[in-house]
């Protein structure tokens, strides 16, 4: 009797404890997972009406049903009503607001939504989430005028442009281009007035500019650019290249950066004029697309001409395609213009700037870029010695460096190059000071006039 007793026990324990164990498994297991569905929404706090509420709605088991509600008063609208036969995976809505509410006249709204998943917590009944948002109607776009610009723009060059933008809820602005560069405006002379100057990259063979203003709500405002463009035409040159010249300052670089000795010198070369003048020239962009936000109301710029006496041995847009034994190996685009005179010649700044870049380049050698405000940029390439650092203040007339044959460099010459946010420009326009005139300070000075009128 005893033993079968003891026999009992035994088993009611282990039943006891294979309960226990089930019921911790199945309070771990993730049918039962216990997280409420995670329920977001993108607009934030404005809605046009016109643009779709974005509402994402997370879960680790699944959704079972959604619903999505508006309320504006004693009105209601289901956007979304759906449930699921089996469990869904997370979802991202985007719900159009039924015509019959374009009318509302409500200054806002509210949005109502839940979400149950297929867990089986709660009996089985799954979580349960509910989220509520209250959004201020805006159905009025940005306001946008252009007040003054260049009146044409040349294939490689510059333009400025005045505008005005204003909106309650303004959120962003800034002139956009066919070819997608976005260029930041400045706060120009009084508040609510911005200007940009905005750039025709060598390598694009169309241009068109749009100033373009979005508000919180999600209303977007669009005014062309009127400057006409002109597409000039740049030189193609065919270089053949020599055993010598690849074998010399080319297998020298490529030495220098790590290529391995058993590279053939095709190979070394098409490593300095591609990969290595890329790494460069991203360098060079990253640095020169900075603008700053502080208010201006004029560019106070001379023209520029940084080494005295020179003679240009390389222009600027030049496309090169380089030959070996008859074949096409590579190409790139000259975005600079070369300048020589004698040897380690001074190089000037003819303009206040502030040294934003003092160090060695890759192809470019020793390298310095100096910023003029506004997002113009200034950079210097194979300096033999720079005598300015970053950080520093530059006045004008300022001896900042001297020629040199460093990096990609054959002879002694100064490799000037001109950058408006980041998009190397042609430096000739830079050097005219009519063409400054005309093209930059006048447009500017006009802009003033009229905001002065209004």
């Amino acid at each position: 009797m005893r033993k079968k007793s003891k026999m009992g026990s035994m088993m009611v324990t282990t039943i006891f404890l294979a309960i226990i164990g089930g019921v911790v498994y199945l309070y771990n297991s993730a049918m039962f997972e216990r997280e409420k569905p995670v329920i977001t929404i993108e607009n934030d706090g404005y809605w046009n009406l016109r643009a779709p509420l974005k509402i994402n709605i997370d879960d680790a088991s699944g959704l079972l049903e959604y619903k999505v509600t508006l309320y504006s008063g004693d009105e209601s609208f289901v956007l979304a009503d759906e449930r699921f036969a089996t469990p869904a995976e997370n979802q991202k809505l985007e719900l159009k607001t039924p015509k019959r509410a374009y009318a509302l006249k409500s200054k806002e709204v509210r949005v109502e939504i839940t979400a149950t998943d297929a867990s089986k917590w709660n009996f089985f009944t799954g979580n349960g989430a509910k989220k509520e948002v209250t959004l201020q109607i805006d159905k009025r776009r940005p306001y946008l005028s252009t007040i003054a610009s260049s009146y044409r723009i040349i294939k490689g060059g510059t333009a400025v442009v005045v505008f005005k933008a204003e909106d309650t809820n303004m959120e962003s602005f800034y002139v956009e281009t066919n070819f997608g560069k976005k260029f930041i405006a400045q706060p120009f002379y009084k508040e609510g007035y911005y200007v940009t100057l905005i750039a025709w990259p060598v390598t694009e063979p169309t241009f068109r500019a749009t100033i373009v203003a979005t508000d919180s709500a999600g209303n977007v405002a669009k005014s062309l650019v009127p400057v006409i463009p002109y597409n000039k035409k740049y030189k193609v040159s065919k270089i053949k290249l020599s055993d010598r010249f690849l074998n010399g300052k080319v297998s020298e670089l490529a030495y220098a950066y790590g290529v391995d000795d058993s590279a053939g010198i095709i190979e070394r070369f098409k490593y300095v004029n591609e990969e290595m003048r890329h790494d460069n020239e991203e360098v060079i962009h990253d640095l020169t697309s900075k603008v700053s936000d502080s208010m201006v109301r004029s560019l106070p710029i001379k023209k520029m001409y940084p080494l005295k006496n020179a003679q240009v041995v390389a222009q600027f847009g030049d496309h090169r395609i380089y030959y070996y034994q008859g074949e096409e190996v590579s190409e790139a685009y000259h975005l600079g213009l070369d300048l020589a005179s004698n040897a380690m010649s001074p190089i000037k700044s003819q303009n206040p700037a502030t040294v934003v870049y003092g160090q060695e380049n890759g192809i470019y050698g020793n390298m310095l870029a100096l910023y003029h405000g506004l997002g113009l940029y200034t950079i210097y390439g194979h300096c033999s010695t720079q005598l300015v650092k970053e950080g520093d203040s530059v006045r004008s007339n300022e001896v900042i460096a001297k020629t040199g044959r460093s990096g990609y460099a054959m002879g002694d010459h100064l490799h000037f190059g001109v950058l408006v946010q980041g998009i190397e420009v042609r430096p000739q326009e830079w050097m005219d000071q009519d063409w400054i005139r005309k093209s930059i300070t006048g447009p500017m000075r006009e802009a003033r006039k009229l905001i002065n009128q209004r």
